[in-house]
């Protein structure tokens, strides 16, 4: 299995920060590898990914997810495999350093690219650099939910996660 860590700091406060991430939806537009994702349940999504003629879909699970700290996810299905969270932590004054591990198993014409030592790093580095970018020209989330999802299954105090509404790119 492969493995990849990166972290990107954002002028935005942590809040900002993870209710933007955590707005499904929006990643196709910061994402070059992203192209549709879909939210099935509270704590399922479906997953387009790919470039040029190769392209993957897959669900995940999110199996731990907290407000303003972390996400934690894993693929269901049988390929591609793989797992992984993203994590929020202040990193100064309207801050926050965003971090992403993953590990994944590689499959078909797509694994091999994530088994070339380094590229799944700088393809999760130029992404996160495309979510500071996205981030940082709006200054603020477009929607969010609050809620707290342990071992897949949304708190009972908690709300359903409402659909995101996909923001347009600010001009200027």
């Amino acid at each position: 299995m492969t493995s990849v860590e990166e972290t990107v700091e954002v002028a935005v406060p942590v809040r900002v920060a993870y209710d933007q991430w955590t707005q499904f939806k929006s990643f196709p537009r910061f994402s070059a590898t992203v192209r549709r994702v879909e939210q099935v349940r509270p704590a399922v999504t479906h997953w387009v990914i790919g470039r040029g003629p190769v392209c993957r879909e897959f669900v995940t699970e999110i199996v731990e997810q907290v407000p303003d700290s972390h996400l934690v996810w894993r693929s269901l299905g049988r390929r591609p495999r793989h797992r992984g969270e993203v994590r929020f932590r202040q990193a100064g004054e309207g801050r926050t350093a965003v971090t992403v591990r993953m590990w994944m198993e590689p499959y078909g014409p797509a694994g091999l690219f994530s088994a070339v030592p380094g590229a799944a790093g700088r393809v999760l580095r130029r992404e996160l650099a495309n979510f500071r970018t996205y981030i940082e020209g709006f200054g603020e989330a477009c929607g969010g939910w609050r809620g707290t999802i342990r071992g897949g299954q949304v708190r009972p105090a908690e709300a359903e996660p409402p659909r995101s509404r996909v923001p347009v790119w600010p001009v200027g």
